[in-house]
């Protein structure tokens, strides 16, 4: 029985090196800051609108994905119905066998089949 994709996640996210990443994050976190002290400084009060920018950017993001997409899913259900949103979902077509290698084949010019009959 093959597992479930949740469970595979699980499995290799659990066996990433969480310390590396976090010691990674941190250091490239600090030189971006650094680097932007450097470059505008304190004046103009830049941190400030830096950090009331990236808490708007970071509450219109949170906002989108824990409430408006879980409610458009929701309505989807409800209001359309289960097929519905079951239907917008292609279905993969199985493959036909190939009657040889590709290299055995000929393929004839669509020319012909273009041309009108002038019978």
């Amino acid at each position: 029985m093959p597992v479930p994709l949740r469970q595979r996640l699980q499995k290799r996210i659990a066996a990433w090196p969480w310390p590396r990443v976090g010691v990674l994050a941190g250091i490239s976190l600090g030189l971006a800051l650094m680097l932007v002290f450097y470059l505008f400084g304190v004046s103009d009060h830049f941190f400030g609108r830096l950090f009331s920018a990236f808490l708007v950017l970071f509450w219109l993001l949170a906002v989108t994905f824990l409430a408006v997409v879980p409610f458009v899913t929701w309505a989807t259900e409800h209001w359309f119905g289960r097929g519905w949103a079951e239907a917008s979902t292609p279905v993969p077509r199985p493959r036909r066998a190939s009657s040889g290698s590709p290299a055995n084949r000929s393929f004839s010019s669509p020319a012909p089949s273009r041309r009108p009959e002038t019978r």
